[in-house]
């Protein structure tokens, strides 16, 4: 039989284990996210210094190119030059992400990954906005429009979000 105040350690070190699990669930979740941006900023500068604006490099030949692009519009090249716009939205984009990522209430590890991956690729677009007033995209599969590794982790991001979000709805009903 458990006494009163064996079960009241019991559920303080249950507490103490929560609160340790979640703080390095987070660092693992913006580990995430700074390896991303790091990452697509990597890439971008060995774009930039490999390749003159416009020129194509045929990695594999009538399928996958290296053609460097800077995009003044969003993500796969469209909505040219609203450079002010875009900087600002990911800059409400990034705030926000990261504020829910650390005061977040989630148990869905997918959804918080999905989060993690949309702050990477919004940290490294928004980096390449504020140094060049541009991104840089280089990834060429020449039947979408050039981008980066930034834009992929977004869009990746989102679909995982947009996964948690349809299997919580299917969890409730």
């Amino acid at each position: 039989m458990i006494s009163g105040n064996n079960r009241k350690n019991e559920i303080k070190n249950s507490g103490r284990t929560s609160v340790l699990f979640r703080q390095i669930e987070t660092l693992l979740i913006l580990l995430v996210a700074f390896s991303v941006a790091a990452i697509d900023q990597l890439s971008k500068i060995m774009a930039s210094q490999r390749l003159v604006q416009g020129e194509s490099v045929a990695v594999i030949k009538g399928f996958f190119y290296l053609t460097l692009v800077y995009n003044s519009g969003a993500a796969f090249g469209i909505f040219k030059s609203q450079t002010f716009f875009f900087t600002t939205v990911s800059i409400i984009a990034v705030v926000s992400i990261g504020i829910y990522l650390l005061k977040r209430n989630s148990y869905f590890l997918t959804a918080d990954i999905g989060f993690a991956l949309v702050l990477g690729g919004a940290i490294g677009n928004l980096f390449d906005r504020l140094r060049l007033g541009c991104v840089v995209d280089f990834l060429d599969f020449r039947i979408w429009p050039v981008f980066n590794i930034a834009d992929s982790a977004i869009t990746i991001g989102v679909l995982f979000v947009l996964f948690s979000v349809a299997r919580a709805e299917k969890w409730k009903s």
